[in-house]
């Protein structure tokens, strides 16, 4: 194979997705010590690119659909970077055109979507569910030979971040924080919502912490009636923070309880554990390919995921709080 200098990785979907190619960007590093290493992602995922160790440059480009001027003109762009190698993580038509117009010499990416572009491919075999999307990812950098023994989720956050969020949100060191992640873009992944009402208030009188509610900017309507239904003493941030505040927040706390969600995967990356509700019944999206890997983590799933109950949850989030 040609000398690797510069190497092009693509992932321009969702947060928790992208994070879960670290690991393939890790053996990447790995395989070619001496390349430089750009990642393409959405704008909204700049500031955590920017926090992933072997990554040398981020340049965004948006996840919706482009005009054939744009893809041109991008494709220029990425041309004169005389990239070597470029690994298109999540399947995408735009960028199989891209990266075949940008002349990058080696193009790795999955069987479909004018897959017949790309010098190097897989096929997609995701929607299964038979493992974890990190192995997945592994299996795509595996056609240039990249291979990790370090498949742990890791982003640089500084404490700096950390201690100026806790100043303002008024934490104190002897506060024993819990993260609760209780909305969700996917109403088919939804555990009702009034379960984590009652399951807040059990946290905070019978376990003695602080709880802290987190969501993103497409769950802020889905709040309404549901801040007012909780005990006044926890802390709402939802969408009050970025992505890299999130991330100092979740290092902070003690545990966070979620459904399958991006913040799930930021807790992995900063070693929060998790209790993580899942429904069980569809492959796509079972725990066994999303599921959380901090040390710790736990999982609840279940076909009709109305069926976990309240007290599981909680017995779960008071195991991991004990240990």
């Amino acid at each position: 194979m040609r000398d690797i200098k510069k190497i092009l990785a693509v992932r321009t979907d969702r947060f928790g997705e992208f994070l879960l190619i670290i690991p393939a960007l890790r053996a990447l590093k790995e395989k070619y010590p001496k390349a430089r290493i750009t990642l393409v992602v959405d704008p909204y995922v700049k500031e955590l690119a920017e926090c992933i160790a072997v990554a040398d440059e981020v340049i965004t480009w948006k996840n919706r659909r482009h005009k054939f001027g744009e893809i041109l003109r991008f494709s220029t762009e990425l041309g004169r970077g005389k990239f070597d190698l470029c690994v298109i993580f999540n399947p995408s038509k735009e960028f199989n055109i891209i990266s075949f117009l940008a002349g990058i010499p080696i193009r790795l990416g999955y069987a479909r979507k004018l897959g017949i572009l790309l010098t190097h491919k897989i096929k997609d075999e995701k929607y299964l569910g038979l493992k974890h999307e990190i192995e997945y990812n592994l299996d795509l950098v595996s056609l240039v030979g990249a291979k990790t023994e370090d498949k742990k989720l890791s982003l640089e956050i500084g404490d700096d971040i950390i201690n100026n969020l806790c100043k303002e949100l008024g934490i104190k060191d002897s506060d024993r924080l819990v993260a609760v992640h209780p909305l969700t873009s996917d109403p088919i992944k939804q555990w009702p919502k009034h379960y984590f009402v009652q399951l807040i208030k059990r946290l905070t009188m019978e376990l003695n912490v602080k709880v802290i509610v987190i969501g993103a900017t497409e769950e802020v309507s889905k709040q309404e009636g549901f801040i007012s239904d909780v005990d006044a003493s926890l802390i709402n941030i939802i969408n009050k923070t970025n992505l890299r505040q999130l991330a100092a927040i979740l290092k902070k706390c003690k545990l966070l309880i979620s459904g399958d969600s991006g913040p799930v995967h930021l807790a992995s990356c900063v070693g929060t554990p998790t209790v993580a509700i899942f429904r069980s019944d569809l492959p796509a999206k079972r725990a066994a390919r999303w599921g959380p890997l901090s040390k710790g983590s736990t999982v609840i799933q279940k076909t009709n995921i109305s069926d976990i109950l309240i007290d599981e949850v909680f017995d779960r989030a008071k195991e991991v709080l004990e240990r």
